[in-house]
């Protein structure tokens, strides 16, 4: 039903010229004040490609995608240690700037968030807005229904798009914040969660726009639902928190090989289901 709209929403040589962007972390530690709360994780980001992170609560999964654009150092007194690198370039070097990190490396949280007093159209926009980023309108116009397209969105709002966004469904509110985070063309989309808050059947539109996505974006997905780990992505990785309640990578490969021949008999216990 959306594929061969999704499909179209691009140009074949705005598709074929898009790069395939690299992200890779190396000796990733992160702090709540002084509570080390992840510890040393080196994992590298297949472009183009669905990387899943599962785990049992509180094994650091949200913590690292948080890292992966600096929002961890929003929250006050958190710090990160090790580098996060961006097509090669460490995003917490002193020069870089964390809000123009945050726009090359998106994010969609795991409750849909748009702006209530906006509209969808300026939702969709509110990128340019916030950056101020000037753009004419018949190009944000452009804008708007390529993103929302993209997002498998148009179709239901193209004739609403001065409502608010807040008058959507769940499901479709989670969409217009990934329209929202693809319109200003980030290099690399994280997704933590972005299914737990919705129903089945909008579980399953975002699933099938997370593989259309990664036709022209890396992406990183937080996941608690090892069903829709196995169903749409293509790495996973595996996270556990031990005695001391630190989180730790535990295992990382192809999907198929994380769940069905996995190497450590903690990864073999969780997608078993003997815990977690």
């Amino acid at each position: 039903m959306q594929a061969e709209q999704l499909v179209t929403t691009q140009t074949p040589e705005a598709t074929a010229n898009r790069k395939a962007h690299s992200l890779e972390v190396k000796n990733i530690s992160a702090y709540y004040g002084a509570n080390l709360a992840l510890e040393n994780v080196n994992l590298r980001y297949e472009p183009n490609k669905i990387t899943a992170m599962i785990g049992p609560s509180g094994c650091g999964k949200s913590t690292l995608i948080r890292c992966l654009n600096r929002m961890h150092e929003v929250i006050r007194g958190a710090h990160v240690e090790g580098q996060v690198l961006l097509d090669g370039d460490d995003i917490y070097a002193s020069t870089v700037d964390p809000v123009q990190v945050r726009r090359n490396i998106g994010m969609v949280f795991q409750k849909p968030n748009p702006f209530p007093t906006m509209s969808i159209y300026e939702n969709v926009i509110s990128g340019f807005k916030l950056n101020n980023i000037n753009k004419p309108k018949q190009e944000l116009d452009h804008i708007v229904e390529r993103s929302l397209r993209a997002a498998a969105l148009w179709d239901e709002v193209k004739d609403k798009l001065k409502a608010s966004g807040g008058s959507l469904s769940g499901g479709q509110q989670q969409r217009l914040c990934i329209a929202r985070a693809i319109a200003v063309e980030p290099k690399i989309l994280l997704l933590d969660e972005p299914c737990s808050a919705l129903d089945p059947i909008s579980t399953i539109k975002v699933e099938q726009l997370m593989t259309e996505l990664v036709k022209n974006f890396t992406l990183v997905l937080v996941t608690h639902n090892m069903q829709q780990a196995t169903r749409v992505s293509d790495y996973t990785a595996f996270f556990l928190a031990g005695e001391r309640r630190v989180g730790q990578l535990i295992e990382y490969g192809p999907t198929d090989r994380i769940f069905n021949a996995p190497e450590r008999k903690e990864t073999q216990d969780y997608v078993s289901g003997r815990f977690g």
